[in-house]
């Protein structure tokens, strides 16, 4: 029991040590910090003040959403009780039977904050209205009803895109745990998965990759992020990928490609991060959107393929078995991307396999045996 806790208390340090040197999270959120920001640079997040609504968070958007219509009622509510005190309307003003007041049954504080939520939610109740005897009066309800109208739409209009906003779409797009290196079609290539768990298309999608690392230029200088472009590309192409079902990206390991100097028993002494990118546009709202995610050395796996998970029933449907999204198999690859293109028959096998829990379980016959 108690080495049981010892392993997952290590695996939860090793995890936290891992997303603390990523860039990129596993979910795409970018794992950096700005400091030394000068007070007059802040001043532009005021400028563009529509983005700054939108992107910061719930909790805060639903306070200033509460708190600005409360604010807005009172401080009318304030108005009305001015404007009915310089009329001598109020109760303790003691105003005689025949006083023509500005606003009807508006005697205190309390009914003049009724009669301005009233206003301004525009709720009748018909116990307060305003009279014809005080035009001030008149401009401070034409005035209230514009005000409040643009503060209506613009909070409502906030909190609708936050709601659609295209990174939820992207929530629906995920990526496989773990990329594999393996032979295909000829090629040393290095795979990754990503499935679309909506039936709605994803318009015009394209995915690439980007290569950060550390690198030491000639004149001493150190680029912290070097960035390497990485294609990807499936069995249909990379650009206008069909994406009804999940697709198996592939990078080809040639000479040009930063992971040919690297070898099953280096690849993981290695310090880089692989992010890749899938851009597309949702069918169903038309609106663009990026998912992300990273690799580390540590998860890639070198001499294993996925498994296949697109099988059809005998009814003619297309099945897709998610249990199998990220569990691997172990192949024959060549021991490193020179020894596979210059020495024929030198091969490494690996052991392990990896399984994601996250994805609900469709039966279908496998024939394949798979390493857990």
């Amino acid at each position: 029991m108690f080495g049981c806790m010892t392993r997952r208390i290590q695996d939860y340090i090793v995890e936290r040590k891992r997303c603390k040197t990523r860039l990129v999270t596993k979910d795409g959120r970018c794992n950096i910090e700005y400091g030394n920001v000068k007070y007059s640079s802040r001043l532009h997040f005021l400028t563009d003040f529509w983005t700054t609504f939108v992107e910061i968070r719930w909790r805060f958007v639903l306070f200033i959403f509460s708190a600005s219509f409360t604010l807005s009622w009172f401080l009318f509510g304030l108005l009305w009780y001015w404007i009915g005190h310089s009329n001598g309307d109020l109760t303790w003003q003691q105003p005689p039977p025949e006083h023509m007041p500005c606003v009807a049954n508006v005697d205190g504080l309390t009914t003049a904050f009724l009669y301005s939520f009233e206003t301004q939610t525009t709720i009748g109740y018909g116990g307060r209205a305003l009279t014809p005897h005080c035009p001030g009066a008149v401009a401070v309800l034409i005035i209230q009803y514009l005000l409040g109208t643009i503060l209506n739409c613009f909070l409502c209009g906030v909190i609708l895109s936050k709601i659609s906003l295209p990174k939820k779409r992207a929530k629906s797009i995920s990526f496989s745990n773990m990329a594999v290196i393996s032979p295909k079609n000829g090629f040393l290539s290095l795979s990754i998965r990503v499935a679309n768990l909506r039936k709605t298309l994803m318009i015009g999608s394209q995915i690439y990759g980007k290569l950060l690392r550390t690198t030491y230029t000639p004149e001493g200088e150190t680029i912290i992020m070097d960035q390497v472009s990485i294609d990807f590309t499936v069995d249909a192409g990379k650009d206008n990928l069909f994406f009804v079902c999940p697709l198996t990206l592939y990078h080809i390991i040639d000479k040009s490609s930063p992971f040919f100097d690297m070898a099953v028993d280096t690849l993981h002494k290695q310090e880089f991060e692989l992010v890749v990118f899938f851009d597309g546009t949702a069918e169903s709202t038309t609106s663009a959107c990026q998912v992300r995610t990273s690799f580390l050395p540590q998860e890639i796996m070198w001499g294993y393929n996925f498994l296949p998970i697109i099988s059809r029933s005998k009814e003619g449907k297309y099945k897709v078995d998610f249990s199998n999204f990220s569990k691997v198999e172990s192949v024959a690859t060549a021991h490193c991307a020179y020894c596979f293109h210059n020495i024929k028959g030198h091969h490494h096998h690996t052991i392990d396999g990896q399984d994601n829990q996250g994805f609900a379980v469709i039966e279908i016959n496998d024939p394949h045996s798979t390493k857990m």
